[in-house]
């Protein structure tokens, strides 16, 4: 059998830059169905969730390929993400939307006075994330694939029904909702003032599920390193999968000796501004569950630099929030790896993640696999476009 000639790569000569046209900056606001408090309301230092504000980023390049990508803020932030946002667009007409590392770096140059984590950080996020989700479009790929996807799906657990505020029989309700929907995991916000109160409930869900359900308890940064070690220590017996957040986000040297000290994973990485933060929490041994936000450490570019990281480290992966983002991010790590079921942005899109057996399933569209929907036009409260001059 005559084998088929290959055809001959495309010289550099041919190759014909594909310019950012034009960038529509959006900033939405996505109402929760009630509100929510955790460890941190409960200290005072917060109050309840009411709303996500997001920021949406929509790039259009001359051969009419569009990608989406979008940030987040909780509380406070979301105005000021939103003009930072519409200040860095024009940088980006008219280069070329594949060299998204380049166009990142020039980003970040520009975000220089306002210091290498934080607002800007986050805003940069977008545009990234929109750079990927197009080069992935216009490759006819899901985005997933077109990083390199280890597997097709990914383990899931739910966080949005075990808030604080919620008595333990709406958690449990909730729990059994979300493992009759085929999640796979369930979590626990901790961090009560009276300690008991946090031991009663997590007594009470892992005598309704049994010792088999993967179960995972957050404490939000609300305990002293005395209080972390005694609270981590009694809840040894309960098997948990990780104990996240018991100390302050930066107390990396506090988290390391927690982790030395106790069976059960510690997991953070959330509250991270950058992928130096994580770098930092990988060195001195402080997770064995990592959790990088994309959106908080500015974008995709960054996060697969944080995945290469916990690679080398042996580490478990579990992405903070934003599942939309993070399960294809997610599927591209090799080792143990969990994604969040926070239902909060599914107004925004059209699609839904397919989830079953415990896990989230990658979608088959290129891209991301999202369509704005209706509501979030509805949603939006300020947006602008940025354009070639005509």
């Amino acid at each position: 059998m005559t084998a088929t000639p290959v055809p001959p790569l495309r010289t550099p000569a041919e190759y014909t830059p594909d310019r950012i046209a034009e960038i529509r900056v959006s900033s939405v606001r996505v109402p929760l169905p009630h509100a929510i408090s955790d460890a941190k309301v409960y200290t005072g230092r917060q109050k309840p969730l009411t709303e996500v504000a997001v920021l949406l980023v929509e790039i259009r390049s001359s051969d009419g390929c569009a990608g989406m990508g979008f940030g987040y803020s909780l509380r406070s932030g979301g105005p000021a993400q939103y003009a930072h946002a519409c200040e860095l667009a024009p940088a980006l007409i008219d280069e070329d939307a594949a060299d998204i590392s380049r166009l990142w770096e020039k980003l970040v140059w520009l975000n220089a006075s306002a210091g290498s984590s934080g607002l800007g950080i986050q805003t940069i996020a977008a545009f990234d994330t929109a750079l990927w989700d197009l080069k992935a479009r216009r490759a006819g790929l899901p985005l997933a694939k077109l990083i390199g996807a280890h597997q097709d799906s990914v383990p899931c657990y739910n966080t949005s029904g075990g808030y604080l505020n919620a008595p333990i029989e709406q958690v449990i309700e909730a729990a059994e909702r979300s493992l009759a929907a085929g999640i796979g995991g369930i979590k626990l916000k901790v961090g009560h003032p009276d300690r008991r109160v946090d031991l009663q409930r997590v007594a009470a869900v892992r005598d309704r599920f049994g010792p088999d359900l993967p179960l995972m308890v957050d404490a939000n940064q609300q305990w002293d390193r005395p209080r972390a070690q005694r609270m981590c220590q009694a809840l040894e017996e309960f098997d948990l999968t990780w104990i996240e957040e018991p100390l302050p986000a930066h107390d990396v040297a506090g988290h390391a000796t927690l982790a030395n000290s106790v069976r059960t994973p510690i997991a953070t990485g959330e509250m991270a501004g950058s992928s130096a933060d994580l770098e930092k929490l990988i060195d001195h041994g402080a997770a064995g569950v990592l959790q990088p936000d994309a959106p908080r450490i500015g974008g995709v570019t960054p996060f697969l630099d944080v995945l290469a990281q916990a690679r080398r480290a042996r580490l478990q992966l579990a992405p903070h929030f934003v599942m939309e983002l993070h399960l294809p991010l997610a599927a591209t790590f090799p080792g143990q790896v969990w994604v969040e079921h926070i239902e909060w942005l599914e107004p925004l899109f059209e699609e839904r993640i397919r989830i079953a057996d415990g896990r989230m399933h990658l979608s088959a569209a290129p891209g991301l696999g999202l369509t704005l929907s209706e509501q979030a036009r509805a949603l939006t409260s300020d947006t602008r476009l940025i354009a070639r001059p005509r």
